[in-house]
């Protein structure tokens, strides 16, 4: 059996981390030729290039990051046990892995997975943000333990996935103080017209936006479209246009962004989503999520 020189993986952590080999010498006090040489061992013992050049830094291989993840999870253990030896007290946090779509208003991620962390001291959650599609791929693959999502994941995916519903929620509309005065009177029939910041037409909200706006024959002037909802509030904060955004999440909304709710319209929901590869949901951290959200969030 071969084994792995601990020596050469952890030069070729540092020189991972740092992004080049001479900010590597720094940080190991040895010479380049040493860092180079244990580096060109290791790829040779594992078989495959770990770095390639970038202008004049280093960076990794796809093989390399899968090496690098394995070499940082192998010295954060070695720090932990270094911690426990010199007396120093600590327990290894139990990793609980999130998707988060990036068309998820943030203020709702926090709300959402705030009851997890009350139910272990040593849980530590990880928020991995990216598309709705991918990220239930990740799930599927057991990469991660839930997506959090305002979609189902879809059948036709013929991914092995389970959508189990948190609640729903009407959407409200934002300004600032001046253009919330202006357009609070006479709504939503003042929309008409009306600065408008929408989320991009990918989404299931915009979808049903429109069709509400076409329904009820107004015609908002779009002055922008976002992808990100969190820079669409950006927007709406500097008096851009009024924005929409999720009912149940009015306070925080209007707190970060100094805005004020112009009207609200429950015609239209926003509906959220644990998915899991669970059926019959056992881990604590999303049993907690869900009960949370369904006996006070959604209620």
């Amino acid at each position: 059996m071969d084994w792995l020189n601990y020596h050469h993986l952890r030069y070729f952590w540092i020189v991972a981390r740092e992004g080049s080999i001479a900010k590597a010498v720094e940080e190991a006090d040895v010479a380049q030729p040493t860092i180079s040489k244990q580096i060109r061992q290791l790829e040779s013992s594992l078989g495959d290039k770990l770095f390639k050049k970038s202008g004049r830094n280093l960076v990794l291989t796809e093989f390399g990051q899968g090496v690098f993840r394995y070499a940082e999870e192998i010295f954060s253990v070695g720090r932990e046990l270094q911690n426990a030896v010199a007396g120093t007290p600590g327990v290894r946090p139990v990793k609980f892995e999130v998707g988060l779509p990036d068309v998820l208003p943030k203020s709702v991620c926090h709300r959402l997975l705030k009851p997890a962390l009350s139910i272990a001291d040593e849980l530590q959650i990880v928020c991995h943000e990216g598309g709705h599609d991918d990220l239930v791929g990740e799930l599927a693959l057991h990469r991660l333990d839930l997506v959090l999502s305002n979609a189902p994941a879809s059948p036709i995916a013929h991914i092995r996935a389970f959508n189990h519903l948190l609640g729903e929620c009407g959407v409200s509309f934002f300004a600032t103080a001046p253009l919330a005065r202006k357009h609070r009177r006479r709504f939503p029939r003042s929309l008409d017209g009306a600065p408008m910041l929408l989320p991009t037409r990918k989404t299931a909200v915009r979808r049903d936006l429109d069709q509400w706006f076409y329904a009820s024959d107004i015609r908002p002037k779009v002055v922008g479209e976002f992808q990100d909802r969190a820079l669409m509030k950006v927007f709406g904060q500097d008096g851009i246009g009024l924005f929409p955004g999720p009912s149940i999440v009015e306070k925080e909304i209007c707190q970060q962004h100094a805005v004020r709710v112009v009207g609200r319209i429950e015609d239209i929901t926003e509906k959220y989503y644990a998915i899991s590869v669970e059926r019959r949901l056992r881990h604590p951290a999303i049993v907690a999520i869900c009960e949370a959200a369904r006996e006070m969030l959604f209620r």
